[in-house]
């Protein structure tokens, strides 16, 4: 702390960086405050308005900034007009007041003295407006211009720029925080009933707020794009009709839009460049941006609560939108840059674990306290379910290395809140030793990118075997079955937002992202696609036929594995990116579903399809079992939960699991069902037969007899276009069937 001359000193160069007059104070001279200012409290942090002593309401400021040297609240009006005042008050390293008339809707940032010393780490720079880090409401949008960056960013020698300081206002450039009532009663937020969906019940929907929303005929014009238009009937919907039981919205923390990007005319669409962690994204509000979006969101997540569907929020902790050294100074950076990212030994670097620049340093209390804060405040004050973690692998490095006895996870497993909601990981970051697929530990579930890259190359034909496509099929045991975790440890996935779509899977082989203006260099070249023959849109019906069937194919598979499956909004309708496999700066027509699809027949009947999918897994618990298969016989009769078949109707062999093979059936048992249902009686299914061909012929596949089954009935022929609603057709164990060329089949045991 520093010491109550060197504050004076602090404040005179206050007072002379704004050319006003000072007053004499205890031998130094400084302007008496414009605004009053009482002690307030450390705590909560962040701006919360509440009725003070002797029954005055306002609002008291409290912000974490462990090594400056004095801070400063900036009030601005509907005008922009700003007023500074002093907060004098420092209880273990949070700066604190409470400022008497200040109410909700007011417009507010902080600018924050020190030392200006890159070379140690420190990047103070009073010149620069900075957003609260808790701040519930954000004003405004990031533009970047030169005032916004700490440093000269245009000094001639470039190799040193972020070490001159820029002493520009960026007041008029940035958004502001915005005061929130936080105990304002909310008649339509009392009722909320939270789904709690079981996480094997689950079926997740990958979606984008703005994407799937823009062009739907059925939401009112003004509430396209919004948190609103997501909460509309006609979304709500769709939602519906599909099956899912969550929604999986992309980043909707207050995110800033990157510099290289604005100055091509681009937007950062996706948001995974967050700068506020507890405020909803203002752009996606249709009722206002000066806390109106914060009611807004309540009330959309009360609306899909009431229709069973659960909000999971994809959340950036890993890093911030400042960037390395070169970045603007938007806010932690300017509280305390050392004190909140990883810096390397030479402290004007920062440690880059993300591939964005720097990485949040989440050993630190303080850090790891603003974390834990906002998620928290997301589940208790904004009703959200849980949780999907952008590169979590970075969030669980101890110093450096990913360490699953990280702090990060030992709070999270033990915080009473947190702990009760659904936790996914992105298994990975981009440092070394990042790759951690199948390592977090029990509670969390992760993304399993083996899943989706055994399913693609199966289906375009590049297995060498099945080992690993069996594995992934019956839950991923190999990676799961270890400290308790269940099948539902492995989110299934075969296309997500980052990659292609399920339709360019079929279309593409290669990227197409010329529009994003990076010469086609940015995206990933290993997409494990096949175009069906040509490359592009095509107007041969052959090869059009046969990339809605691969669709058919895909999604089956998807939704009849073991584990909890994830579907990207839009895959159900044949939407298309044109190629395109890294979209994040494409806030256009490239991005947005097309509604249109669904007055096509054959997209219309991919998308009953899988809604017909998704209900059958619902209707069927041998399809979403809660533990893991065990393939011994649990009867007399030599009946196992699950088996395996070539298409000579015989038992896979451990040389057939080595073999190239093109066929796979699954055999899925529902008498040996392990657990109990809610009153304790045994859990009893259906049997069913899966059949994967991924073969350009025919094949004979012969239906194993007893103690299998006696008869089977087809229930999902993916070779089909339009599916029977009706009893399908049956066959006899024994008999040989010819399954299409490049297709599943679905048989149910009826005898």
């Amino acid at each position: 702390m520093s010491s109550a001359a060197e504050q004076e000193a602090v404040a005179a160069a206050v007072a002379a960086e704004e050319g006003r007059p000072a007053a004499v104070v205890n031998g130094a001279r400084r302007k008496a405050p414009a605004v009053p200012v009482w002690p307030g409290t450390p705590v909560p942090l962040g701006a919360r308005f509440r009725v003070g002593p002797d029954g005055v309401a306002g609002t008291n400021f409290a912000l974490w900034a462990g090594g400056a040297e004095a801070v400063e609240l900036c009030l601005f009006d509907e005008q922009g007009k700003e007023t500074r005042a002093r907060l004098t008050e420092l209880t273990h390293e949070i700066w604190h007041g409470f400022v008497p008339g200040v109410m909700p809707g007011q417009r507010y940032g902080y600018r924050v003295h020190g030392r200006w010393d890159p070379w140690t780490g420190g990047r103070w720079n009073p010149a620069k407006l900075l957003l609260d880090p808790y701040a519930r409401a954000v004003d405004g949008d990031f533009s970047l211009p030169p005032e916004v960056y700490g440093h000269v960013r245009d000094w001639p020698q470039q190799h040193v720029a972020d070490t001159v300081r820029d002493d520009r206002d960026s007041a008029p450039y940035v958004p502001k925080g915005v005061v929130v009532h936080d105990d304002a009663p909310d008649d339509e937020w009392m009722d909320d009933r939270r789904p709690k969906t079981p996480w094997a019940d689950s079926v997740i929907y990958e979606v984008h707020v703005r994407g799937f929303t823009k062009l739907h005929p059925g939401i009112p014009e003004e509430l396209r794009g919004t948190y609103a238009g997501l909460a509309h009937p006609a979304a709500i919907e769709h939602l519906v009709k599909l099956g899912v039981t969550a929604v999986e919205l992309l980043p909707v923390h207050q995110f800033a839009h990157e510099d290289h990007l604005l100055r091509k005319g681009l937007r950062n669409y996706w948001g995974y460049n967050s700068i506020g962690y507890f405020a909803p994204h203002a752009a996606y509000a249709a009722s206002g941006t000066t806390g109106q979006q914060v009611g807004e969101f309540k009330r959309m997540v009360h609306a899909l609560h009431a229709a069973g569907i659960e909000v999971i929020l994809d959340v950036v902790y890993n890093h911030t939108a400042e960037a390395g050294e070169l970045g603007p100074t938007l806010s932690l950076k300017g509280i305390d840059n050392r004190g909140y990212y990883r810096l390397q030994s030479d402290a004007r670097r920062y440690a880059d674990y993300t591939g964005c620049g720097n990485t949040l340093h989440v050993v630190q209390p303080h850090v790891l306290r603003l974390i834990t804060d906002s998620l928290r405040y997301w589940v208790t004050e904004m009703g959200v379910d849980g949780f999907r973690f952008d590169l979590a692998a970075a969030l669980a490095r101890s110093m450096h290395d990913v360490d699953m006895l990280s702090p990060f996870l030992a709070v999270i497993a033990q915080d009473p809140v947190l702990r009760r909601v659904k936790l996914i990981a992105e298994p990975w970051d981009v440092g070394s030793g990042g790759y951690q697929v199948g390592a977090f530990p029990p509670l969390w579930t992760e993304w399993n990118d083996r899943y989706r890259n055994a399913v693609r190359d199966f289906w375009r034909g590049a297995l060498p075997d099945v080992r690993d496509l069996g594995y992934r099929l019956s839950g991923s045991s190999d990676l799961y079955a270890w400290g308790g975790r269940r099948p539902y440890a492995s989110v299934n996935f075969v296309t997500a937002h980052d990659g292609f779509t399920l339709r360019d899977m079929v279309s593409y082989e290669r990227k197409h992202n010329e529009a994003n203006g990076e010469g086609n260099r940015d995206g990933s070249d290993d997409n494990r696609a096949w175009n069906c023959g040509a490359e592009g849109e095509t107007d041969d019906e052959r090869v059009r036929a046969l990339r809605r069937r691969q669709l058919r194919n895909l999604l089956t598979t998807l939704l009849l594995s073991t584990g909890v499956p994830m579907l990207v909004a839009g895959d159900e309708l044949g939407r298309t990116q044109r190629g395109n496999n890294n979209a994040y700066c494409q806030d256009n027509e490239i991005s947005w579903l097309d509604w249109g699809l669904l007055q096509e027949p054959g997209w219309k009947a991919l998308f009953d399809l899988t809604s017909r999918l998704i209900e059958l897994r619902h209707r069927h618990p041998v399809l979403r079992r809660r533990a893991f298969f065990s393939g011994r016989a649990h009867s007399a009769d030599g009946l196992r939960d699950l088996a395996w078949f070539t298409a000579r109707g015989t038992e896979m062999t451990e040389r057939d699991w080595y073999a190239p093979a093109a066929t796979l059936g699954m055999y899925l048992s529902g008498r040996d069902i392990p657990g109990r249902d809610e009153r304790g009686a045994p859990i009893v299914d259906d049997s069913f037969l899966a059949v994967l061909h991924a073969g350009d012929r025919p094949v004979s596949f012969v239906l194993p007899g007893r103690p299998w089954a006696e008869r089977y009935e087809v229930v999902v022929d993916t070779s089909r276009e339009e599916q029977e609603e009706a009893p399908g057709t049956e066959h006899r164990a024994g008999a040989a069937i010819t399954v299409p060329a490049r297709a599943v089949l679905l048989l149910k045991v009826v005898g």
